[in-house]
């Protein structure tokens, strides 16, 4: 016997096509119990499989969240994911991963694909880049909404959908004075490129905390913004160590991520420049694979995976989209800098 049709089970339960469509599908016009009572036992009956696709189609949507990260590689964003994944999973909706390589183009075009797959809602995690290359993304999501998507940022605002923003300046801002508080005076930053704005707001409110504060920030780098960039910056900054007068304080770097200061820390030490004793080194994020590194890395802490919670609560719980939630921070001082 071939596999039960739709027609099948409408023949069964003595009902209309488009009744028994309504009833399997999940439409919100529902026909009155004892009809309803009829079609779920003659589909039972039958062995008949709900057509996915046409059940989306009755209820206006799929059941389906896009999730658009920058480098899925990176513990940052693996931890977002992560929370994403739960939340999703808890209402039960099922998420669709694109990682982009922090190519803006290919953001944009994970957008566009999961508008064409009938997404519910689109969450894109990571750092915004120039408004000219930002526009393309902004326009997508602008029009995913418009035909009745949801759209979450996880980062600085982009289009016109709700926003989860992470503490970048005020992180910074106090991780500066607590390392000041610490004895700190003379720091290096070592930042990515201009065009990534995360690393431009925590570059700038270190900075202007530093000097505010009584330091001097001797030299600000720029990198690749990640941790082969941080480790190509190592030998400039071992540079700077060794110019530094002998029996004097030792430089402290702020790197601009977790795993920017974990690629400094691997060439210092090939170099032979260890850190605390030669040179302190600081972090931003506290991403999950700390707990295994040597030294423990003084960082700011941001809750990842409850950013990633939160951007699906956004895209599915919340009635009006929108909205912009600031998450909290907390200074961690380890190792690194004592």
């Amino acid at each position: 016997m071939g596999r039960a049709r739709l027609q099948d089970v409408a023949d069964r339960a003595g009902v209309s096509l488009a009744t028994a469509s309504r009833v399997l599908n999940g439409s919100a016009r529902q026909p009155g119990a004892e009809l309803v009572a009829r079609v779920q036992a003659a589909a039972s009956e039958l062995g008949y499989v709900v057509n996915a696709q046409a059940q989306a189609l009755a209820r206006a949507r799929s059941g389906l969240l896009g999730l658009v990260v920058q480098d899925i590689s990176d513990p940052y964003f693996s931890s977002i994911a992560a929370g994403a994944q739960n939340a999703a999973r808890d209402r039960g909706r099922l998420v669709l991963l694109a990682s982009t390589g922090r190519d803006p183009e290919a953001e944009r075009e994970a957008v566009a694909a999961f508008a064409a797959h009938r997404v519910d809602a689109v969450v894109v995690a990571g750092t915004r880049w120039t408004p000219d290359e930002d526009a393309a993304l902004a326009a997508e999501l602008d029009a995913f909404v418009a035909a009745g998507g949801r759209s979450v940022i996880v980062g600085q605002p982009v289009g016109d959908g709700s926003v989860v923003r992470p503490p970048n300046a005020a992180g910074a801002r106090a991780l500066a004075e607590a390392l000041l508080a610490q004895g700190q005076r003379r720091f290096v930053v070592l930042g990515g490129p201009a065009r990534v704005v995360t690393s431009r707001e925590r570059t700038d409110a270190f900075t202007a905390a530093a000097r505010a504060g009584g330091g001097t920030v001797a030299e600000v780098l720029t990198a690749e913004f990640s941790r082969d960039g941080g480790y190509a910056a190592g030998d400039d900054v071992a540079e700077l160590v060794r110019d530094e007068p002998a029996g004097g304080e030792p430089l402290c770097v702020f790197a601009v991520t977790d795993v920017m200061a974990i690629g400094l820390i691997a060439r210092l030490r090939e170099l032979g420049v260890e850190v605390p004793r030669d040179v302190r080194v600081a972090g931003f994020d506290d991403v999950p694979t700390l707990r295994d590194h040597v030294p423990a890395l003084s960082t700011v802490r941001i809750p990842l995976e409850d950013m990633g919670s939160l951007a699906v609560r956004a895209a599915v719980d919340d009635a009006v989209g929108g909205a912009v939630t600031d998450v909290g921070f907390e200074v961690r001082l380890r190792d690194s800098t004592r």
